[in-house]
């Protein structure tokens, strides 16, 4: 860039004459160092989310001593050595988060697979890159032109850049990490797909607390948007335990009973607006022993319209949403029961009607050998989405479970 002659503009860059006052930084090396400093200050906080990999705490303990150092010697001393050490080291961090978030490192336990672009990650890689790219300008000299009466540029770029770092710092404080095949990241409650704990999974018990951790290709966010939805329904849905106090309510059974399984359902909560509410579930289903019937599940069911192509992403892997398109009802809206299938052609012989097949999904508030969100096997088995293969979650099934 060439320099200006006239009298109210300076040539500002990093070679500087020794004896410049003090206030002639090399705005160029300031924005490099405050650059740095702000990174440094993001990794330092993410320190303690990566506790529980040594070796990733220790990588991160040395790039935030290297930035914050060499940020705090380049706005006290200025040259060209400086600028160069900034340069190469902040590129040198770049190139080794480009390298993370491709295939991982290897090398550091914790971070040796890829994982997702997060805010506090790319932020730094941000600040890493216009710290490099500065502080190499000048060591090139390459010169930028200042003019006195306009001083408050480069300030408000130093300050933003100071500033930036507060809320990467918060960020990287709700990064968190789990132990074993993978990492799960969340932040604030939005979780990123990545693999998940090694803890063993337990069986599901309703009268323990709820826990379906430890399967793989499950988010920290869906593994708790499936307990919530779990632990409501276990408080909540025994209120309907008396089919009689049920039936006042609206819910009719469908007929089904000599399956060994009764739906009670309430026509009118179907399309209501209200979705997985223990409150007004869609339908009630009962364990039948002779002339005793037990609550044992919820089962909760979409709006009419509604498709297996886009249902809610409750529990990722861990919960299956299903759909019965083989039964035939008789009977008026309020009062469907069940009276018999499809044929080979998918259509129901007159008088029997075939219903618009809506999305559901089970809760159970009982132990299942195949999980808390199985599905019905047998004659009341629904089908699920093309393609995908009728799931058992035996990870979190339990053996003294059973209907």
């Amino acid at each position: 860039m060439a320099i200006t002659t006239e009298p109210d503009v300076r040539v500002v860059d990093g070679r500087g004459a020794e004896d410049d006052p003090p206030v002639r930084r090399p705005a160029l090396l300031t924005v490099a160092a405050v650059a740095a400093l702000s990174a440094g200050a993001v990794h330092a906080a993410a320190i303690g989310a990566h506790a529980e990999h040594p070796g990733a705490a220790r990588m991160f303990v040395g790039v935030a001593l290297f930035q914050l150092g060499w940020g705090a010697v380049a706005l006290a001393r200025r040259g060209r050595a400086i600028a160069f050490i900034g340069a190469a080291g902040n590129a040198a961090l770049l190139a080794g988060w480009v390298l993370a978030k491709w295939k991982g490192l290897s090398f550091v336990p914790g971070l040796d697979e890829a994982e997702p672009i997060q805010f506090a990650d790319a932020l730094c890689a941000a600040l890493a890159a216009l710290s490099a790219l500065t502080a190499a300008a000048v060591f090139t000299g390459y010169r930028i032109p200042i003019r006195r009466g306009q001083p408050f540029l480069a300030g408000a770029v130093v300050t933003v850049l100071a500033l930036i770092a507060l809320p990467g710092m918060v960020e990287a404080g709700n990064h968190v990490h789990n132990d074993g095949g993978g990492a799960i990241i969340v932040v604030r409650g939005k979780a990123k797909k990545v693999t998940t704990a090694v803890v063993p999974p337990k069986p599901y018990d309703p009268a323990k607390p709820i826990d379906l951790g430890g399967v793989k290709g499950v988010t920290l966010g869906e593994q708790a948007r499936a307990e919530n939805l779990i632990a409501e329904t276990v408080v909540r849905l025994p209120q309907w335990a008396d089919p009689a106090h049920a039936e006042k309510f609206g819910f009719r059974s469908i007929g089904d009973g000599i399956t060994g399984i009764e739906h009670l359902v309430n026509w009118s909560y179907i399309g209501d607006g209200n979705t997985l509410d223990p409150d007004r579930p869609e339908s009630l289903v009962y364990r039948v022993e002779g002339q005793k019937r037990t609550l044992v599940s919820a089962m909760y069911m979409l709006k009419p319209g509604a498709t297996l192509n886009k249902v809610p992403d409750i529990g990722g892997p861990l919960t299956q949403w299903h759909i019965h398109d083989n039964l035939c009802f008789t009977g008026d809206k309020g009062a469907f029961r069940v009276a018999g299938l499809t044929d080979g052609s998918g259509n129901c012989a007159a008088p029997l009607v075939k219903l618009q097949p809506v999305p559901m999904i089970h809760v159970w508030i009982v132990p299942h050998p195949c999980g808390p969100f199985a599905a019905l096997e047998g004659v009341g088995a629904g089908q699920v989405k093309p393609g995908e293969t009728k799931s058992c979650d035996h990870a979190h099934g339990s053996a003294d479970g059973g209907l």
